[in-house]
């Protein structure tokens, strides 16, 4: 009978815990090439599928890639995950489709009615690769200019797979998940059969009896967040199909390790490029992760434990409020007050103050003069404080900043929270629109201010449009990123674990 209530015990813990840590491991195709990309294993040592995910075979389509570099930090309870985020880095780094002498590598691999060969040497190492992997699944991940429901030129937002491989139970499953989020009848993904010639999964399919898929998501008119999320929901939806997810669909970073990690906000209420700019600026500085995120992720929860700190660009204040929603509200107070960094420029600065009923009332400010509020664009002076060098470092107190209608900020004088300290003062003023003239001169341009056990830095002006002031970018999100960078553990982190993916 007691051995009998162990057993039971064993089993529930089996049920409810997370299964322990999988064995990692990761190589390089191609050492020593110009194409040499890295793969990365994930076994959890225990039997079950192996499946193989890929990204980045056209240099044009980032978001295949930019999903797989975060779902090479997923676990999986059983089998076995191999994930190679960057098929082509060549053509990646020149956002080309392909590059004139390589062709496209998708047409390389092992035809129909020919020998069993690649072509190319890049191909042909792939190929090797993914022959001695063994993989049960492979799915590829794609872009499409058009979503394939409204231009059936494009295979865009669809999942194609092989008619002789009768997979559409799965397909349908896959298709569901990622539908579910989709409002726009013309944008959901479908189901088509058949794939290129030459491809790589046509090509696995036919040789080597692999069950592929190729998912494609449409990079015309949609966020990065949004396709890069598309793209885990899919995968995601498979796994647990396997019964292999060990991990939520919304993880994309590693969990305590030794670099600064910053969401940026990628949706509605901010420009696609503002995220994309954003992160060429932080990855620039060594030790530094970034991930752009959308209202649905940080609805799931991933600022919690993901991230150290967020930013929000230049746009619509209003509009990211309302896009965000009130889950996203919520999530971004949270983790700002239980320790989290918070960078607003321009319209992510208007977001986090406290008088509009949309704010997130993190910092005791307000917009002033907000009649005038589209005072106009252009080269503003501004002059740094002491705290605001300290913090800062610019190479002088007194620099030129482009200036697109951002806050006037004023003390909004909360009870509940510290007054913020001022950064930066206008020592210039733009005036179009019938603005009146004094009230931009002297007023603060950059603050910094407490919530919770969280750091929050805004700016009004535009830093990051400068290339000569991207120092100031930097060491703002180092600034706010300390209060959680004191909860984690020191943990190293390989080169090739950092960046974008």
């Amino acid at each position: 009978m007691l051995a009998k209530r162990y057993l039971c015990v064993a089993v529930l813990l089996w049920a409810v815990c997370p299964v322990a840590a999988a064995r990692r491991t990761e190589g390089v195709i191609g050492r020593g090439t110009q194409w040499a990309t890295p793969y990365y294993v994930i076994d959890s040592e225990l039997a079950g599928p192996t499946v193989m995910v890929t990204g980045g075979m056209h240099g044009n389509e980032p978001a295949g890639a930019r999903a797989a570099g975060h779902i090479r930090f997923w676990t999986v309870r059983r089998g076995k995950l191999i994930v190679v985020p960057r098929l082509n880095v060549q053509a990646l780094a020149a956002q080309k489709r392909f590059l004139s002498d390589q062709g496209d590598w998708n047409r390389n691999f092992p035809m129909t009615d020919k020998p069993d060969k690649a072509r190319g040497a890049a191909p042909v190492a792939i190929w090797a690769f993914v022959k001695a992997s063994k993989p049960d699944w492979l799915l590829d991940l794609h872009e499409g200019f058009a979503f394939r429901k409204s231009n059936p030129k494009s295979t865009g937002a669809s999942i194609i797979s092989l008619r002789q491989l009768k997979l559409g139970d799965t397909v349908k499953l896959m298709l569901d998940a990622v539908n579910a989020s989709v409002s726009d009848e013309g944008e959901k993904l479908v189901a088509l059969r058949g794939s290129a010639d030459g491809s790589l999964a046509r090509a696995a399919a036919q040789r080597l009896g692999v069950k592929t898929m190729i998912l494609e998501t449409c990079y015309t008119g949609q966020y990065m967040s949004l396709r890069t999320r598309q793209h885990r929901v899919m995968v995601h939806r498979l796994l647990r199909h396997l019964k292999m997810a060990d991990s939520p669909s919304h993880r994309m970073a590693p969990v305590g390790a030794g670099i600064v990690r910053v969401a940026i906000y990628n949706g509605l209420g901010t420009g696609n490029s503002t995220g994309l700019n954003l992160e060429k600026i932080l990855l620039a500085r060594p030790g530094t992760l970034v991930r752009l995120i959308g209202p649905p992720d940080i609805a799931a929860g991933v600022l919690a434990d993901q991230f150290d700190a967020v930013l929000f660009g230049g746009g619509s204040g209003k509009g990211q409020a309302t896009n965000i929603a009130s889950a996203g509200h919520k999530a971004v107070r949270e983790f700002v007050k239980n320790g989290g960094g918070y960078m607003g420029i321009c319209g992510g600065a208007y977001l986090a103050t406290s008088k509009y009923d949309w704010g997130l009332k993190i910092i005791d400010a307000r917009a002033i003069d907000t009649r005038h509020w589209k005072r106009g664009k252009g080269s503003v002076k501004i002059e740094l404080t002491k705290l605001g060098q300290k913090i800062l470092g610019p190479p002088r107190p007194e620099i030129d900043v482009p200036y697109a209608n951002g806050p006037l900020l004023g003390p909004y004088n909360r009870k509940d929270l510290d007054d913020y300290e001022v950064l930066a003062n206008f020592r210039g003023e733009i005036n179009e629109n019938n603005a009146p003239k004094g009230v931009m001169m002297n007023s603060p341009a950059m603050i910094t201010g407490q919530f919770g056990t969280g750091k929050v830095i805004l700016f009004s002006p535009h830093p990051e449009k400068i290339k000569a002031l991207h120092g100031l970018v930097q060491r703002a999100i180092e600034h706010v990123a300390r209060g959680k960078q004191k909860q984690k553990q020191p943990q190293k982190l390989s080169a090739s674990r950092s960046g974008r993916s």
